[in-house]
């Protein structure tokens, strides 16, 4: 092979290699250029996720909302907002206050025990009840509907809102819807927000006759109808002046009823018959 035809050869090659490589660093461009406008796009959809995320945060929940809902009072109450519920025959000449928390544990243990025997007591017409229910239990709960640490649900609210369409359709079913809600069979521990489904609140009413298959009793508690006035029940609990900051309370001539040598509710239907027959006759 002659000197001539060796270094046109070498030159050929020489060509060829530049042209690689150009073409190679075209290429290496692109792709930079792809990876730089993927990871703007991804920047974007985090930043915009992100700003959709606190905008959602920063939305007010629904009962925040309901806050601000006309208030429709149930029938058979009176008062500001209907939060005056009152129930009874109107020769007893006393009023029985008892202040309760839907999810309340201690309530429903009072209720089982000492319900029945209150419940005679009134029937009997030895006093009135005025019955005034709060939903200090309540809070938020995790995706499970389990009691997140630092915040409760909205169980009481819900179970309140269900009561007050109970109210609506009479006293007594009102008495026996919250009397099924407390029963040992329906009323589920604090950390299980069970009540926040109208499914089962309407599931519990199943059991009490003149709310069995009462569809304006079920379209109130679907539409949330007195949402509104639970609420307000709510907040008529938490200023009252008988100095009541837990449940369940019982008061009567703005005096506590309490077991002996406690400043808690009583307990036993023993310390209940004590407790009552004393106020009766003060």
């Amino acid at each position: 092979m002659s000197k001539r035809n060796s270094q046109a050869s070498k030159s050929a090659a020489r060509e060829r290699l530049r042209e690689e490589r150009e073409r190679q660093a075209k290429r290496d461009k692109a792709k930079r250029q792809v990876i730089v406008a993927g990871a703007v796009v991804a920047v974007l959809a985090i930043a915009g996720g992100i700003g959709y995320a606190v905008v959602q945060n920063n939305k007010p929940g629904y009962w925040d909302a309901a806050k601000d809902e006309k208030i429709v009072a149930p029938a058979n109450t009176t008062g500001t907002d209907g939060t005056t519920v009152i129930l009874g025959k109107s020769t007893a000449k006393k009023t029985l206050k008892l202040y309760e928390d839907p999810r309340c544990p201690i309530c429903a243990q009072f209720e089982e025990t000492v319900g029945p025997t209150l419940k005679a007591d009134f029937d009997a017409g030895k006093f009135k009840i005025q019955y005034i229910g709060g939903t200090f239990l309540d809070g938020d709960t995790d995706d499970n509907g389990k009691i997140a640490i630092g915040s409760r649900g909205e169980g009481s609210k819900n179970a309140m809102s269900a009561m007050g369409a109970a109210l609506n359709v009479s006293p007594e079913a009102f008495l026996e819807y919250k009397t099924a809600l407390y029963s040992t069979k329906y009323h589920p521990e604090e950390t299980d927000d069970k009540f926040k489904s109208d499914d089962y609140l309407i599931k519990v009413a199943d059991t009490v006759p003149a709310l069995k298959n009462n569809t304006k009793f079920q379209t109130a508690v679907k539409n949330g109808t007195y949402d509104a006035w639970a609420l307000a029940m709510s907040q008529t609990f938490n200023t009252n002046k008988d100095g009541v900051n837990g449940t369940p309370s019982l008061v009567m001539d703005g005096k506590k009823l309490t077991a002996p040598g406690s400043d808690n509710a009583p307990m036993s239907v023993t310390d209940f018959n004590t407790a009552i027959d004393a106020a009766l006759k003060a």
